[in-house]
């Protein structure tokens, strides 16, 4: 009898234990993310955070489990997620080329303050200058930051659809050159009068990098971060799995995608025609110039993707890769460590590097 007994409480044991592994397996599986949009960087910011490391309980706190039995808030996610998204503005504060009281418009306009011929810049400034110095010189000038003479000339958004006349192009290409930029750490002169910095192609990236920074700090151990066709991820999914990226298509709506990559913990720039155009008298006008001429370039290509395990060389490479060309542009993501592209052509075919993997 007492044998029954035994085997009895034993079968109840490991079911009751099965249960509740069950359980919290699917409670941990089911816990739903915490997300937030909001419109910055001129695109729609999103932050999704997964999954958070607990808070350490003192002795003397009230059990704030939730039904999940997790002791980290919702709120606390949002709250951190606030804290992410402000980093925006104070980094557009910075880098914009367009917002009057930036460090960029001051540096264009003549208006930072100056040390025996120098411009002085903030450390964040001047590590991206430098950053998009280091793909200006790797592209051979075919991306270069100072094109902003000449960017700033076209306006891509407005609805207008001017095209500025030739004679001002030329005029402001003089104007335009990597090689006469002197950066000594966060000292900057410009070799010629009428010079200018544009880092819309490395500060997204860049921004990107320094959320994700932050979100690391504050415990976070799964997330995704997208800045408007730059996503970069925390770790991996809570189950251990990698993040499915949808690649946009060109042209089309944001949810349309015309192919998948999974990554974990590392970051999808994509780069192209399609971002910000125009079309005129039959013409598309988009906003990827070519130094050597002041207008859109014209090489057959429509959109690079990278895959990178830093934003800011994704965003780097991908608009240098672009400028570059295919055949140019893939050999220097082959040159690259830990880095593979798509391209996609005109004619909507899609060219990988060796070791690019798709997911559909």
């Amino acid at each position: 009898m007492k044998k029954k007994r035994g085997i009895l409480f034993g079968v109840v044991f490991i079911c009751v234990l099965f249960f509740v592994i069950v359980f919290f397996v699917r409670n941990k599986e089911s816990a739903e993310p915490v997300s937030k949009s909001d419109f910055k960087l001129n695109t729609v910011v999103t932050v999704t955070i997964y999954d958070l490391e607990e808070k350490e309980k003192k002795p003397d706190d009230k059990d704030k489990r939730n039904e999940k039995g997790i002791h980290r808030e919702e709120k606390d996610a949002e709250e951190i997620i606030d804290k992410a998204l402000k980093l925006c503005d104070k980094y557009e504060k910075i880098f914009s080329r367009t917002l009057p009281e930036s460090e960029i418009y001051a540096l264009n306009h003549g208006t930072l303050p100056m040390e025996d011929g120098y411009y002085l810049l903030s450390e964040e400034c001047a590590a991206l200058i430098e950053k998009g110095l280091y793909y200006s010189e790797l592209s051979g000038g075919a991306f270069d930051i100072t094109i902003e003479p000449v960017s700033s000339l076209w306006d891509f958004t407005s609805g207008e659809k001017i095209v500025p006349d030739a004679e001002t192009i030329a005029e402001k290409q003089a104007c335009v050159g990597y090689e006469d930029v002197e950066l000594k750490g966060n000292k900057l002169r410009f070799k010629k009068e009428g010079m200018g910095i544009e880092l819309g192609a490395v500060a997204k990236g860049y921004i990107a990098d320094k959320v994700k920074e932050y979100l690391v700090s504050e415990g976070v151990k799964s997330a995704v971060i997208d800045l408007g066709g730059n996503v970069l991820c925390v770790g991996e999914k809570p189950d251990g799995k990698p993040f499915k990226i949808g690649i946009q298509k060109p042209f089309a709506d944001r949810s349309e995608t015309v192919s998948a990559v999974e990554i974990a913990g590392t970051s999808v720039v994509s780069s192209g025609i399609y971002e910000r155009y125009f079309e005129k008298d039959g013409k598309l006008y988009h906003h990827i110039l070519d130094p050597a001429t002041g207008y859109p370039y014209e090489n057959g290509l429509v959109s690079v993707t990278v895959l990178s395990e830093e934003s800011a060389d994704g965003d780097g490479l991908s608009t240098a890769c672009f400028a570059l060309g295919l055949e140019k542009g893939l050999e220097l993501i082959e040159q690259t460590p830990d880095t593979e592209a798509m391209f996609i052509t005109e004619d909507g075919e899609m060219h990988f590097s060796k070791g690019f993997v798709y997911c559909g």
